[in-house]
């Protein structure tokens, strides 16, 4: 399993807003120009972000995005689910009826408890604890992400 570009690149944007918070909204040109993203790929990000309540967005002069919470009330696993949806390994965890084996399949309920597990990793993770660990990391690339 793999994490999409999508999700590397909505928490690298979600990093930037958090690292340059104090600096009110911020252009998105900034952040693709820090980030190395096309500010075409991150112009697409933001409406998932917005929509689900992440980042705020400011139009006209001095406008830009800023977060929406404080980085300590914002998880990973809120941010790959507005990217992405819903984390689950398997589609059967979500549709039972698209197997008809789903209720007898031993290996279902294993993938169920990968997949909460993952997912309480990702709830323990907080944009905060993202943003120490940058600073403890200063000469890291964003990508490293």
């Amino acid at each position: 399993m793999k994490l999409s570009t999508k999700v590397r690149y909505g928490v690298r944007l979600m990093l930037d807003l958090a690292l340059h918070a104090s600096e009110g909204p911020v252009a998105l040109k900034d952040i693709a120009e820090r980030e190395e993203i096309s500010e075409k790929y991150l112009s697409n990000l933001v409406p998932l972000l917005r929509n689900t309540g992440l980042i705020h967005s400011v139009r006209g002069p001095g406008g830009g995005y800023s977060l929406a919470r404080q980085p300590r009330e914002i998880t990973l696993k809120e941010i790959v689910l507005a990217l992405e949806g819903p984390i689950c390994l398997v589609d059967c965890m979500e549709k039972p009826k698209l197997c008809q084996r789903s209720e007898q399949c031993v290996m279902r309920d294993i993938w169920s408890e990968i997949t909460w597990v993952m997912r309480e990793a990702m709830e323990s993770v907080t944009l905060e604890t993202i943003v120490k660990r940058k600073v403890f990391k200063p000469t890291a690339l964003s990508y490293d992400i």
